[in-house]
């Protein structure tokens, strides 16, 4: 089936996603799983699930869109959002806004920048954010966790145990990073605490369909579409999404804003999710990376939905 991109304005979400699994299915099997989280190194690589939940409720699937997964860094969003809520613009005193352009666990760039990470994604970022949420929750990770289950309306998100200590197991670069980030005293709790916090929070497993729709508060400027309430004002979720696109997909992050075009944050568990401002929500999942550490088919597959549809930021 062959959808014309001009006939897109109110886009036929379901055949479109029919297309897309059909130019996909001959190319499951391609990436790499991340083998250094010993855990995730056991995932099947030939899965793939795609989910869009549209701002007036309706939700279409295809693939694995129902199979769980582990979110990794796509918690990192989450847990940036929920920091947001409760420090609001201060959070920038302890973290910048800038593309690293290294890669998302490197020590070089925090070293120079005298422990400031460039921004909220990257492992030290999200290290620091998590250190901010300690010092107002009890567990950091478990209100992450909560905050998720709030904005998608399901209790099924939850920790999977398995990963969260293999992740803990083999957090060596972690646990350095928070260690220098302390030495610059840019973390007020433990370094203990706030890595195994982190890793914990790494460890959250949902599916598209609920990470699709607890993204959908960005799409639409800060409100839960489903029961109106208000997570964030419009400006603060604009410069949430701002930050999606210039770093939330590692180092790639031009190369995705070329291909894709929409806000985004990526995992190394496999899952993307990706907000259509105004409109929806896209999650995708898939546990083959690509070199920069995103999931090659996800990538591919939110590429194809912004040419078929004509719908992206650009």
């Amino acid at each position: 089936m062959t959808i014309s991109a001009e006939t897109q304005s109110t886009p036929n979400y379901q055949a479109i996603l029919d297309q897309i699994w059909s130019e996909v299915a001959p190319r499951l099997g391609e990436g790499k799983v991340a083998s250094y989280i010993p855990q995730l190194a056991t995932v099947p690589l030939a899965q793939f699930g795609m989910a869009v939940y549209t701002l007036d409720g309706r939700l279409f699937t295809t693939g694995q869109a129902q199979t769980r997964f582990s979110a990794q860094s796509v918690t990192k969003l989450f847990a940036l959002a929920l920091a947001y809520t409760r420090e609001g613009d201060a959070i920038w005193q302890r973290l910048g806004k800038e593309p690293s352009g290294t890669a998302f666990n490197s020590l070089v760039q925090l070293e120079y920048e005298r422990g400031k990470p460039r921004n909220p994604f990257i492992n030290a970022g999200a290290l620091v954010i998590t250190d901010i949420l300690a010092s107002r929750f009890v567990d950091s990770e478990i209100a992450v966790l909560q905050f998720i289950r709030q904005l998608c309306g399901s209790t099924t998100p939850d920790f999977d145990l398995k990963v969260a200590q293999s992740e803990l197991q083999t957090a060596h670069r972690n646990y350095a990073i928070a260690h220098l980030i302390k030495d610059f005293g840019n973390l007020h709790n433990t370094v203990s605490a706030v890595v195994r916090s982190y890793c914990r929070q790494c460890s959250i497993t949902l599916n598209c369909e609920e990470l699709a729709k607890a993204a959908a508060f960005l799409a639409n400027h800060g409100t839960v579409p489903w029961n109106n309430q208000q997570i964030l004002d419009h400006s603060s979720a604009k410069r949430i999404s701002a930050v999606m696109l210039t770093c939330g997909t590692y180092d790639a992050a031009g190369e995705f804003a070329y291909r894709v075009g929409l806000p985004a944050k990526s995992g190394v568990g496999g899952g993307i999710v990706a907000v259509i401002p105004g409109e929806a929500a896209v999650a995708v999942w898939s546990p083959g990376l690509d070199a920069s550490h995103n999931s090659a088919l996800g990538t591919y597959a939110l590429a194809r939905l912004t040419d078929l549809t004509w719908h992206s930021i650009f």
